[in-house]
């Protein structure tokens, strides 16, 4: 049979029942028995008490013998570090990043937080003949855009020295403390004209279940389309991408 590099399409039964214990396990929250798990999954009990104790051996689940009841095991918790560690979100992103493009009609970035910086990892061009142009690899300027403020909403540290660009641009230290403050209540980012003339970008923050910023989403285009009215329109949109892109971490 040649190798297609694809999943196959026919897959295995015991494994899907498997997968169906250890979803019905961390939908559960508590321990459950035997019979209960198998009337939550519809898998007879039998096949149940052996698919337990299979996974049981592998550390995915764990039995409490004073209880007779199972739980979710500690080997599931080192997977998830390990597919953290090795997770692509320039991959897991690029979709929402083409429909951002599409239904704003601007140019949808995906930016990446570092120790003192944010950096823009990837990006959809804008269809429009008059856009703004981002550049893989750029540093956001961190009070001057909507990302660099998502940034520092999030803890981030803001720059020794505020620098101006435009007229636009917060260079007040009191000013931006305040700034920063609403973008961590709304949830969202907006910048007018701070970095660039003429320029406005939105963002809102991907964060993984512990609460962390692992990325950011934003938008951005000439002010004369994406006014600030349009841009509150699409945080939405942002949002819901967002807790996409978050869901696999």
């Amino acid at each position: 049979m040649a190798r297609t590099g694809r999943p196959a399409d026919r897959q295995v039964g015991s494994v899907q029942k498997a997968v169906a214990v250890l979803d019905t396990l961390a939908a559960a929250g508590q321990e459950l028995g035997t019979n209960e798990i198998a009337r939550r999954t519809g898998i007879n009990a039998s096949t149940t008490s052996r698919l337990l104790s299979t996974l049981a051996a592998a550390g995915l689940v764990a039995y409490e013998a004073s209880t007779g009841r199972y739980a979710l095991g500690i080997r599931i918790l080192q997977l998830a570090s390990a597919a953290r560690e090795t997770l692509d979100v320039r991959r897991l992103a690029r979709p929402a990043l083409e429909d951002l493009a599409a239904v704003s009609g601007e140019t949808a970035t995906l930016s990446v937080p570092g120790e003192h910086d944010v950096v823009t990892l990837d990006f959809v061009q804008s269809p429009q003949s008059v856009r703004s142009v981002a550049e893989l690899g750029r540093n956001s300027v961190r009070h001057a855009t909507a990302v660099g403020k998502v940034f520092l909403a999030h803890g981030g540290r803001p720059p020794e020295e505020l620098t101006r660009y435009t007229e636009h641009t917060i260079t007040d230290r009191a000013a931006l403390d305040r700034e920063i403050r609403a973008v961590g209540e709304h949830g969202w980012a907006l910048s007018r004209s701070e970095r660039e003339p003429d320029l406005t970008g939105v963002a809102v923050p991907v964060l993984d279940r512990d609460g962390v910023l692992v990325a950011i989403l934003g938008v951005q285009g000439p002010s004369g389309r994406l006014d600030a009215g349009r841009a509150e329109d699409l945080v939405g949109t942002l949002r819901d991408h967002a807790r996409t892109v978050a869901s696999a971490f």
